[in-house]
Order: C-alpha cells, then sequence, then structure tokens
C-alpha cells in the first residue's frame, strides 16, 4: 500500500474550516452541510408502520393456479390444479402455521425479510448483469458542468450532504401521497411531526398519505457485500468517513468527513479528485475489481488468498468506503448503447460490483449509478439518484472558475495490492471470462412517443398495463408463446417490505393477443373492450402485490419452511411450479424525470431483461439478452408493430 506523504485519516487542519467558513458565510456552511432538512425525522414513521401480511392460504393457491391458467395446456393445468387443492387442504395448513408462528415472535420484521436476503446471499452466479442494476441520469444541460472532475465533485458533495441528513435523521421521510394537493403541505408535516412515533402511520394516514419503509436507507452508506463459500455476508462499517476512487484500473482512498462528520470543503474534494485523475501511472496491469465479476465462490476463493497476502487492510478500506466512485477515461459521446454497457457492465477492471452503489462517470460526464441488489431495493437508489442529481444542478458547488484548494494531499492513499501469481492468474482469467459474458449480452432499445401517461389516463387505461400488454403481444409476434413475465412490485408500504411480483401473463393478456394476431380479427369496438379488460386485470394485481396479496413471496415462503422441516409438499415438486419461477419475461420500471435509462440483464440465459419508463408522452423500453436464445433486436421490433397498433385501437372511435 502506498502513502502518500503522511497517514490516511489524520485530521485535516482547521484553515480548511477557515476557508469554507469565509466563502459561505456561518449559516451557509451549515447549510452546506445537509441536502435537506425535514421537519418529519427521517424515520419517525417506521415504529408504526403496518407489518407485512400473510396472505391466506386459499386466497394464495387460487392466484397461483390463475398465473398458471393461461401457460399450461388443458392437461397441465388439471395436474397442477389438482396438486394445488391436494396442498391447500393438506401440508399447506401445516406450512401455514409454522410461516405465521415465525411471524409472530418476528414482529420486528416481515416474514420474508429473512429468507429473502438469505436468497441472494446464496446465489452464487456472478453479481454484474445477473443482478446489479443500473440507473443512468441525464447530463447537465451546461455542457461546462459535465467535466468529469467538475460533475464528479459536486457528485460527490451531494450524496455526502444525502448522507449527512439520512444519519441526522433530517432527511424527509419517503410517503407516497395520493392526494398530493391536500397531504404533501406544510400542515401534513407539521401535525405529523407532532404525533408520536407509535402512532404517527396512522396520522398520515388521515391524510391518505403512506410513509414507506425506510429500513434499507443506511445501507446505502458504508455498505459492502463480501464474497464467502456457499453464502456471501453484508458488511456494515458506520465509522468509515471516506470513500474509494478507481482510476485506470488502480484504487485510491481519501477521506471526506472530519472527525465530527462535517464535509470537507468541496474545492478540497476537488483537489483530491484532480491528483487522481492526473496521477501518470499507467493503466493497472492486474485491477482486483474484475474479480468481483466472478463466480461468488471463485470470488470467495481469490478474497481468501488477497488477505493470505497482506490486503486486509487495503480491502477494508474499500469496504467501509461511505462508496465508490469509478473515474473512467472513455468518452462515451451519444451512443445510448455506449452508455448502456458502459455503466451496467464495462470492462469490470474499472469496477467494484460488491459496493452498496458506485458512482460512475465517463470522461466526458456521463453519470450512472450501479449498485448490488441483496442489501435492498431500487425505491431506496432511485430516491437517493433523484434527490443528488437535483442537488447538484441546484447547487453547484464548485464551476468551471472553482480553484482547487491547495492540499497537499495528504489524506489521499493509492492501495497497491499485493499480488502473487496465483492472484495474478485469477485476475487473468476473470478478464477473458467476464469479457466473454459480456460480448455475449445483446442490447436494444426503444423510444416511441405516440402514447404516454397523458393518453393512457385520457383513454381510462393503465399506462403500466399497456406498456405489459405490449410486452405479451410483443413476445407472442416473435416466439408463438406465452411466457412466465415477473413485474417487480414494491411493497415498502410496510415494515421491511422488499418486493412482490406481478404476473402480467393473464387470462385477459393471453386473449387479446390471440386475437389481435388472428386471421379473423373481431371489431376495433371488442378489441377496445378487451383491452380495458387487461387495463382492469392488471390494475387489480398491482393493487395486490403493493398490498402485500401476491403469490409469490408467500409460497417462496412456505417453500422454505417445507425445506427447513422435511414436510413434504408436493406442489413444490410439480415441475410446472419450477417453469412459472423460471422467468422468461423479466420487467422493471424505475420512472423519474432524473433518469435517461435504467438497466439490468436476464435472469436466465433464454430469457430477455426489459427496463421501462413511461413518460408524460413517450414510453422507453431497454431491453437485453443472450443470442442465440433471444436477440433484443427482435423483440424492439415486434414491439414497435404493437405499440403502433395499440395507439390505433385505443384511439379509433
Amino acid at each position: 500500500m502506498y502513502f502518500l506523504k503522511r497517514k490516511f485519516g489524520a485530521i485535516p487542519s482547521q484553515g480548511v474550516y477557515k476557508i469554507l467558513r469565509r466563502n459561505l458565510g456561518a449559516n451557509e456552511f451549515l447549510d452546506y452541510q445537509f441536502i435537506q432538512k425535514s421537519r418529519i425525522p427521517t424515520m419517525h414513521f417506521q415504529k408504526s408502520l403496518p407489518r407485512l401480511p400473510i396472505p391466506q392460504l386459499e386466497t394464495t393457491c387460487d392466484r397461483y393456479l390463475a398465473a398458471q391458467r393461461p401457460l399450461l395446456i388443458d392437461e397441465a393445468y388439471r395436474k397442477t390444479k389438482s396438486n394445488v387443492d391436494q396442498f391447500r387442504n393438506t401440508s399447506g395448513k401445516q406450512l401455514q402455521e409454522m410461516l405465521k408462528n415465525y411471524d409472530r415472535v418476528n414482529k420486528h420484521t416481515s416474514y420474508i425479510s429473512e429468507f429473502w436476503f438469505d436468497a441472494y446471499l446464496r446465489d452464487r452466479k456472478p453479481i454484474p448483469i445477473n443482478y446489479n442494476p443500473m440507473l443512468v441520469v441525464h447530463k447537465d444541460e451546461k455542457p461546462e458542468y459535465n467535466n468529469q472532475l467538475i460533475r464528479t465533485t459536486n457528485l460527490i458533495v451531494s450524496s455526502l450532504r444525502f448522507y449527512k441528513s439520512l444519519q441526522s435523521r433530517i432527511l424527509e421521510p419517503e410517503v407516497f401521497h395520493l392526494y398530493p394537493k391536500k397531504s404533501d403541505t406544510d400542515t401534513f408535516r407539521s401535525i405529523c411531526s407532532k404525533l408520536p412515533t407509535s402512532v404517527s402511520w396512522y396520522g398520515a394516514y388521515m391524510f391518505n398519505a403512506y410513509p414507506l419503509d425506510m429500513s434499507q436507507y443506511p445501507n446505502l452508506f458504508n455498505t459492502a457485500r463480501i464474497p464467502e463459500i456457499d453464502k456471501d455476508r453484508l458488511y456494515h462499517n458506520s465509522n468509515g468517513k471516506h470513500i474509494t476512487v478507481q482510476h485506470k484500473g488502480h484504487f485510491y482512498a481519501f477521506r471526506v468527513l472530519t472527525e465530527s462528520d462535517e464535509i470537507l470543503p468541496a474545492e478540497q474534494i476537488l483537489a483530491r479528485l484532480k491528483f487522481i485523475l492526473t496521477d501518470p501511472l499507467p493503466k493497472c496491469e492486474f485491477p482486483i475489481g474484475i474479480l468481483t465479476t466472478l463466480n461468488r465462490n471463485k470470488w470467495a476463493t481469490a478474497r481468501y488468498e488477497l488477505l493470505a497476502n497482506n490486503n486486509e487492510q487495503a480491502l477494508k478500506y474499500i469496504d467501509s468506503a461511505l462508496f465508490n466512485v469509478c473515474l473512467d477515461t472513455e468518452n462515451i459521446g451519444d451512443d445510448p448503447y455506449a452508455v448502456v454497457r458502459n455503466f451496467l457492465h464495462g470492462d469490470g477492471e474499472n469496477r467494484w460490483f460488491d459496493k452498496s452503489f458506485s458512482l460512475q462517470l465517463s470522461q466526458d460526464g456521463h453519470a450512472a449509478v450501479n449498485f448490488e441488489h441483496a442489501w435492498g431495493d431500487g425505491v431506496a437508489v432511485l430516491r437517493y439518484v433523484q434527490d443528488i442529481y437535483k442537488d447538484s444542478r441546484n447547487n453547484r458547488f464548485v464551476t468551471p472558475e472553482t480553484k482547487p484548494y491547495d492540499d497537499d494531499i495528504s489524506n489521499v492513499i493509492r492501495l497497491d495490492m499485493n499480488l502473487n501469481d496465483k492472484i495474478k492468474s485469477t485476475i487473468n482469467e476473470a478478464k477473458k471470462e467476464y469479457n466473454k459474458t459480456c460480448k455475449s449480452l445483446d442490447i436494444d432499445y426503444l423510444i416511441f412517443n405516440k402514447i404516454g401517461k397523458n393518453v393512457c389516463k385520457k383513454l381510462a387505461v393503465s399506462p403500466d398495463a399497456i406498456m405489459q400488454l405490449g410486452f405479451q403481444v410483443g413476445y407472442y409476434k416473435m416466439t408463438g408463446k406465452f411466457v412466465p413475465t415477473y413485474e417487480s412490485c414494491s411493497t415498502a408500504a410496510f415494515k421491511h417490505g422488499r418486493t412482490e411480483t406481478v404476473r402480467p401473463c393473464t387470462n385477459a393478456t393471453k386473449a387479446f393477443t390471440l386475437a389481435v394476431n388472428s386471421k379473423n380479427k373481431p371489431p376495433v369496438g371488442e378489441l377496445k373492450s378487451m383491452i380495458s379488460e387487461c387495463s382492469k386485470v392488471h390494475s387489480q394485481l398491482t393493487r395486490e402485490a403493493a398490498m402485500g396479496q401476491g403469490f409469490d413471496r408467500h409460497l417462496f415462503a412456505l417453500k422454505k419452511f417445507s425445506e427447513k422441516t422435511n414436510t413434504l409438499a408436493n406442489i413444490f415438486e410439480d415441475p410446472d411450479y419450477a417453469h412459472l419461477n423460471n422467468i422468461v419475461l423479466s420487467t422493471s420500471t424505475l420512472n423519474s424525470p432524473a433518469i435517461f435509462a435504467g438497466g439490468f440483464g436476464p435472469v436466465i440465459r433464454e430469457g430477455l431483461g426489459v427496463g421501462y419508463i413511461i413518460k408524460d408522452d413517450e414510453l422507453g423500453v431497454l431491453v437485453t439478452s443472450y443470442p442465440p436464445y433471444h436477440k433484443s433486436s427482435d423483440f424492439i421490433e415486434a414491439l414497435k408493430g404493437t405499440f403502433e397498433e395499440l395507439v390505433y385501437l385505443l384511439q379509433k372511435d
């Protein structure tokens, strides 16, 4: 490890703060520390959040059969129904009682939380592409602020302001306002802030406002996934006051907070980033970041080897950092394909996919967040991304005229690793393996500007239902098949809620798909009625999922108890249960004005990863796949024709 001038972590001189206070003034100095100063404490609603309900066994069985029906021929469906009927009257009752007992003695959390963490951490597949999603934010409208050094500094400062507000419990709690004009007000905040935490949720409910679970937010920072044989673990060290930065495959670390948790001046952060960007070292020949692209057991073995070669302190800096920053040397330009590929996977050499999130910036100022998925879900990451994007544009703490603080770079460490021949060989193998995987991934996208939220609202159909109907029709056009489809739905309305599955392939979507593709199409009026029915069914499924009334997580938990207690449950031995969970169409949306694109890889090799955005007047779809199983461009072409036809039908009198 290479130390520059003096020990990392030395307390910065008070002169730094004199400069900051002189530049900003006393009040502005305090404002610099926080992105928000919420009247309602961040965790104010947490204690009174409702608990995730365990659905009734009968209802779950019925919902499961409804999801299977459009996928199975009559004979297979009869067998599956027979298995389900037996399950609901025998072992299902036993397992349901076990789950309820478990839930009763774990009132501090949700029934799914432990099992869901376990599922992520036990999976041995590499996490980039397979699990880690990415969110690309729009470039700054002022070109001079897309300079890599300037934009990185501003985004880091905004990230630290978000962190400080979270730590000080003055970050605005996440609340879903059903009627914003009524509840997103000073009156709402004033009343709710005065309520005891034990009843605060009920106060919000009276305004038709629904506070969301905030338990995942602390794991945004100082958190990493540590590879272990068979099951990984999540590591959190709230004492970390530094960030790590990767450039040309090298790792650096420097402090961004003082001992008393004050954010260092932006000019000083600017100086340290400038030092890293101008470090004359050539590209790292053996970048350890590529190891995070490996199969988790392989990576665990390699990490043990790293630890055995006196790299423990360097790895501790990486794991305990507030977050990671990836400064790339590539100029991506305005090619969306290049943007998506760089931030979804890159070449892996300037990445650390195990970090809770990495802030990634290209040389020409494109910015994105790539996040590890075991610790939490998109709701927390989207909130963070939206807030720092907005803050970095509204509060530009460094400008093209800002001069870096005359820093002696005493707090910057370059984390040079001790590598033996075995580790070097593993790194070279990882490069080849990851390069092969990335080259095999196919990506395409569609921006369709003939329909969006406004048109759908006018025509009284759900925009999300129209998107999902388009996916069903498009896939059928491409393959002539109906396949298991997954749409992620947050259950953050409940304490320690994670996600639930919406199953968009329904009897209604199947009926419409067959009708609209038949040689003798029904009249337009009938097809419009069928679209309306698809919208109603999908909206109902979405409402049920958001309220913890889907069937997937419930059956998943029951299956875990079946395995744990060796209770024979024929429903889980049914090949069609496995088939339903072999997700071919994996879909998810994270809508925000800040987001340029969002995406992830297919769940299975023969599947499609479909990230989509619904704006007021256009739709955006990003598709990933692995040829020869599927080509993303084939699906995109099918979607173009499908959306054209849906728009025609919806607008036809």
